[in-house]
């Protein structure tokens, strides 16, 4: 069963391997925060980094964090160095897990590429999505998640 909405912010070690820093879940707790998981053999993750992107960099100034995991599909995308190749061809400057055994994921209750899991400030989870249309059914809850954000901060 996937992670209810209010399920705090699981632990974030135990990634085989982290690429542009190691993301702690006490680091993040106190900002909103967006967590990824994608694949190399996911097409449609290719096809929505863009907008994991343009997040990143719109809502950066509003405190979002965001955090990658590389969660493999099938055994051709464990390659480390093939998924560092594929996170700087992808634009992806966050950190980003690579989580070869599934630890993020099963913590997270993923079983999907791409999922999304959207977290307030309290670490509370407010948001999840996946699959195709994932990335689109998320931007309302992204939204509503940094308007609280700015309206606490205010």
């Amino acid at each position: 069963m996937p992670l209810r909405t209010g399920t705090p912010l699981p632990e974030l070690d135990g990634a085989t391997e982290w690429v542009h820093g190691e993301a702690k879940r006490s680091e993040l707790v106190g900002s909103p925060t967006l967590v990824h998981f994608w694949a190399i053999s996911c097409h449609i993750c290719h096809d929505n980094m863009p907008t994991i992107q343009r997040w990143r960099k719109e809502y950066a100034d509003k405190g979002l964090k965001v955090v990658g995991v590389h969660m493999p599909r099938q055994q051709e995308d464990t390659n480390i160095e093939a998924v560092k190749h594929e996170i700087e061809a992808l634009g992806i400057e966050e950190p980003c897990a690579i989580d070869n055994d599934h630890t993020l994921g099963e913590r997270f209750q993923n079983q999907f590429w791409p999922a999304y899991f959207l977290f307030d400030a309290e670490g509370n989870l407010r948001g999840r999505a996946a699959g195709d249309a994932g990335i689109s059914l998320l931007e309302g809850s992204l939204k509503r998640v940094m308007e609280a954000e700015a309206t606490t901060v205010s």
